[in-house]
């Protein structure tokens, strides 16, 4: 077990390492071992304010010895209780050490004694829907136990299966709570192979028990994936399911109007679509608080283990249906707080008649303009003219001031060096160029002019005036430049590359120039190095200073604070077929608001059509240039942290970026100062000054309005899983620029396993036994999420990955919406339907676990992630219907891969295209499709995404992460 850093909390939690995700540290021996002593663990108050747990001790000799005692192995029921949680229910006297070591190869499964399953206090997970069935008892093997469901990836048979599975005579008689209970009859221990029942839900002749009968036809199921498989005897589906929760916000939500103002409840799920009405609450797209109810004090939020924070999309757009963000002259708004320069909002206070107002982020009051005075009404002090004022009355609004900017700019730079030339796709790009600018609506030129700069070291450019020309009066001038770029000659040979920085130098110093701010596009060929390192392997490594391969170098950040000081947003494509030298240029793009786009010479019709997308999606892209980010936050808190794709400054609460676009979002955490007022609550503030495209100067303003209590299960039951994820997803990979990404999976299972802990000491209405698992109601996804979190491409790094694949998934995760963040972690399974006809909508059934089990061979799935598009075919699916879609009747004749699917005009075809890009235009990039066919080696991309299962790379199941946190948890307390 690794030696935790000084700043981890000591947690008895064996790290999940290598190819099996589990500490190598524990001895050999059987799964089902039972731990022989424990020590209390309690809840502590460190001097950091930590919990702090004692390290429960594991004596190895007595692991050993314990593989010849008959034991017990606790399985899970998921039940729904009356304290909206989510229980696991096992029945045993042992409780399994933290990390269980691997049975040997080979070795026989042992006889289990038999066993109940029995919660007290259960009653059926979700009203008005079937009860979850019982798990199966199983015997721990290394293969794991089976589940009932068919297997459709291409995996080897089982060597056992789990033993039969009888009702238990004592769940006969009627009692309170949950009605589910079954015991294991172990088969002859002879027999090599077991077989497992399918149970069916019957009810008993009372009509108010339930008992479980085998079903006699399940004998012959088919064997699942082994990355399906729990070790631990845990059926995935009757797990707490993240496409459940999702549905179940939906069935709630989708549609209809969330009317959002001060101390409302928590808002719909941010995968929901919904209308938002701003009633003096900002929309929850544009702040989301981590927690809706925020722990009075500081010593509550410690012992909760969960963070507080906020999520934070200032520039984001408004949805159908809503009304457009209101708009104020600065001359007309009322002015903010002269202490702590806060904008003018609902939360603020009024006093004497309205001649002052309190400041709820400083706690002064401050003077009210005699031009905007008026007077208030009423008891709460309200100002009469409150519902006349955005500011006054709206949780967002935004201020139009009369300073005035340079308009931004759009700049080109293309490579026409000797690879460029030789690539032969110069032509393509300059077209796609002189199209996009036609439809756009923007002294002029006599002739086109061409500037050779040869200094590469220290730019100087020798004219500024005619360098930016209208558009509108310089097409013809434009066209000609266009049309003579693919006629350039080869002269030179660029076979040492160029230096990454040289193209985006040249743009910054134009803008430089003439003191505006822009887009900065380049299109490039050349190899691309990083100036001064050219011998080394990859640019992270270029000094003696120990470095994480995340980190940018120190010229690369230095050239990134230019820009963002100019408001040029760099956007690179990248058109060359190799993997762009060995510097990566992505860095600078990104940190300036912009993006990396790689294609492989745009010689297929798909690069060339997704290059056109980009191109057009990057131009028209509402954007902000020279953006400034204040955050407010209530005097008893404070801005601690914020995490996000932008260069820090010395300052959390001050963020300066050179773009940003409705995209954008940023993690903000606080950290409490002292005891929150529970009757002013707490107040969030983000103001965004921005200017847009014209030069106008504008500052938005959202507001939040949240409740405190001193109730901690109050606040539990107002946090969500996809919130939880995104802040998380945000600050570790932010993190891990300094830090070890084993040091980072590590916290993350700590703080999931000490939230669980305490969720079960602080805030469970009734006692539990110690094989229940409990889960706030809204939390019931975060174990799926954290485990997908932690064995995501840049935390834990697989074999077919490179530097450089980690390093672009993890600048455009982190500039995600928390939507996209949830689907990209959980990635959405959608059966598509084989019967369309011309009437049917384009909309998808409802998803399916993302797990290999989900997968019928008879089926055709879309799998939608933000950063993959992938469509897999089962090898059962009828021929009829790859015609419809492909064109062709044979299965292994069908295309794989990149794909482009055929226009074909029949109702199917019809509707999957539809569907694709509905999908599409809501993605944040634009998306490759894959086909993937059952069986074929481009499965593999799919079994990456299917985040239920154990990854390619080693990581763990969901089951057994469940049941590991679970176990850790429990020990934590005793």
């Amino acid at each position: 077990m690794d030696v935790p850093s000084p700043n981890q909390s000591q947690t008895p939690c064996q790290p999940w390492v290598g190819q099996s995700s589990w500490s190598t540290a524990s001895p050999p021996g059987p799964l089902c071992s039972p731990l022989p002593s424990f020590q209390h663990l309690n809840l502590g108050s460190p001097s950091d304010q930590r919990p702090c747990y004692n390290h429960l001790q594991t004596n190895n000799w007595d692991f050993q010895n314990n593989t010849s005692r008959n034991s017990t192995h606790p399985n899970m029921l998921i039940a729904h209780s009356a304290d909206q949680s989510v229980h696991a229910v096992s029945q045993g006297r042992h409780i399994p050490p933290c990390s269980l070591p691997l049975m040997k190869e080979g070795a026989q499964p042992r006889n289990s004694q038999q066993m109940s399953l029995y919660s007290p206090h259960c009653t059926p997970y979700q009203a008005g829907s079937p009860p979850f069935q019982p798990p199966y008892t199983h015997q721990v093997l290394q293969n794991g136990p089976q589940s009932p469901h068919q297997n459709h990836l291409p995996v080897s048979p089982p060597l056992y299966q789990s033993p039969q599975c009888m009702p238990s005579p004592e769940f006969q008689r009627e009692k309170v709570g949950s009605p589910f209970g079954y015991t294991q009859n172990n088969a002859s221990p002879a027999s090599p192979i077991q077989h497992q029942p399918q149970w069916t839900l019957a009810p008993h002749s009372t009509g108010t028990i339930n008992s479980f009968v085998p079903n006699a036809s399940a004998q012959d199921t088919m064997p699942q994936s082994p990355n399906s498989e729990s070790r631990y005897g845990l059926d995935p589906e009757l797990l707490p399911s993240a496409v459940k929760v999702m549905a179940e916000d939906r069935a709630e939500w989708e549609g209809k109007v969330f009317v959002s103002e001060p101390f409302s409840r928590l808002p719909p799920l941010a995968t929901t679509p919904c209308i938002i009405e701003d009633r003096g609450n900002a929309s929850p797209h544009a702040i989301r608080s981590v927690s809706y109810v925020v722990p009075c004090d500081g010593q509550m939020a410690v012992i909760s283990r969960l963070p507080l924070g906020a999520l934070v999309t200032p520039l984001l757009k408004q949805n159908a249906g809503e009304k457009s963000l209101p708009l104020c002259k600065e001359p007309d708004c009322v002015v903010g707080c002269s202490g702590c320069g806060a904008s003018m909002c609902a939360a603020m206070g009024w006093q004497d008649c309205g001649q002052r107002f309190y400041c709820p982020f400083c706690g002064k009051l401050s003077e009210v303009p005699w031009q905007h005075y008026q007077p208030t009404k009423g008891v709460e002090g309200v100002r009469v003219d409150k519902d006349k004022r955005p500011e006054l009355s709206m949780g967002s609004y935004e201020i139009i001031h009369s300073q005035k900017d340079e308009p931004a700019v759009l700049l080109l730079a293309i490579d026409v060096s000797a690879s460029a030339l030789r690539g032969g796709h110069l032509e393509f790009v300059t077209q796609q160029i002189h199209t996009l600018l036609t439809c756009l609506n923007s002294p002029g030129l006599s002739r086109p002019h061409m500037l050779v700069i040869t200094e590469s070291e220290d730019l100087q450019l020798p004219v500024r005036e005619g360098l930016l020309v209208s558009l509108k009066d310089c097409i013809g001038s434009i066209d000609s430049v266009l049309q003579l770029i693919p006629q350039f000659t080869a002269e030179c040979d660029d076979s040492t590359g160029v230096p990454v920085e040289l193209p985006v130098k040249a743009g910054l110093a134009v803008l430089q120039g003439l003191s505006c701010p822009g887009k900065l596009l380049i299109f490039h060929t050349a190899p691309l190095i990083e100036s001064g390192h050219t011998n080394s392997s990859s640019g992270f490594f270029g000094t003696n200073k120990p470095k994480s391969i995340f980190q940018p170098s120190e010229q690369a950040i230095s050239l990134a604070k230019e820009c963002v000081n100019q408001g040029c947003g760099v956007h690179l494509f990248v058109l060359s077929q190799q993997d762009v030298g060995g510097a990566w240029p992505g860095h600078i793009p990104y940190l300036t608001g912009g993006a990396l786009h790689a294609y492989s010479h745009l010689q297929g019709e798909m690069d060339r059509d997704r290059f056109s997308t980009d191109l057009k999606r990057t131009v028209e892209t509402d954007t902000g240039y020279r953006a400034e980010l204040r955050i407010f936050v209530s005097k008893d808190l404070r801005v601690s942290g914020c995490y996000g794709m932008f260069v820090p400054g010395p300052s959390p609460g001050h963020v300066t970026m050179a773009t940003l676009n409705s995209w954008t979002t940023l993690a903000v955490e606080f950290a409490h100062t002292r005891t929150l007022d529970e009757t002013r609550g707490v107040v969030i503030q983000v103001a965004l000054s921005y200017s847009i495209q014209t030069g106008v100067r504008r500052t938005r303003v959202h507001t939040l309005t949240l409740r405190c209590s001193r109730d901690l299960q109050e606040a539990f039951r107002h946090y969500q899983a996809q919130t939880l994820l995104t802040f998380y997803c945000k600050k570790m990979y932010c993190a891990v620029l300094e830090r070890p990404l084993q040091e980072l999976r590590e916290e993350l299972q700590t703080e999931a396993t000490e939230a669980l802990a305490s969720y079960r000491k602080h805030c469970c209405s009734a006692s539990v036994s110690a094989g229940q698992l409990v889960l706030p109601q809204y939390l019931r996804a975060l174990p799926v999420y954290i485990n997908s979190l932690r064995k995501s491409e840049v935390l834990l790094p697989g074999l077919r990955s490179s530097i450089h694949q980690r390093l672009l998934q993890r600048c455009q995760v982190l500039s995600m919406d928390t939507r996209s963040t949830a689907t990209h972690f959980y990635p959405l399974l959608f059966p598509l339907p084989l019967s369309r006809d011309s009437s049917s909508s384009a909309h998808p059934q409802e998803a399916v676990r993302c797990c290999s089990a989900s997968l019928e061979p008879r089926g055709l799935y879309l799998l939608h992630a933000p950063l993959m598009l992938l469509l897999w075919v089962g090898t059962q699916v009828p021929a009829g219907k790859l015609v419809e879609l492909f064109n062709t009747s044979c299965f292994s004749s069908l295309p794989s891969g990149e794909t482009k699917l055929p226009v074909l005009e029949n109702p199917l075809s019809i509707s999957v295209r539809s569907l694709i890009d509905t999908l599409n235009s809501e993605a944040p990039c634009t998306r490759k499709l894959w086909v993937a066919k059952q069986g074929d080696t481009c499965e593999e991309a799919l079994q990456r995404h299917l985040v239920e299962d154990k990854s390619p790379n080693g990581g763990a199941s969901y089951a057994d992460f469940l049941y590991h946190l679970h176990i850790n948890s429990v020990r934590l307390l005793q």
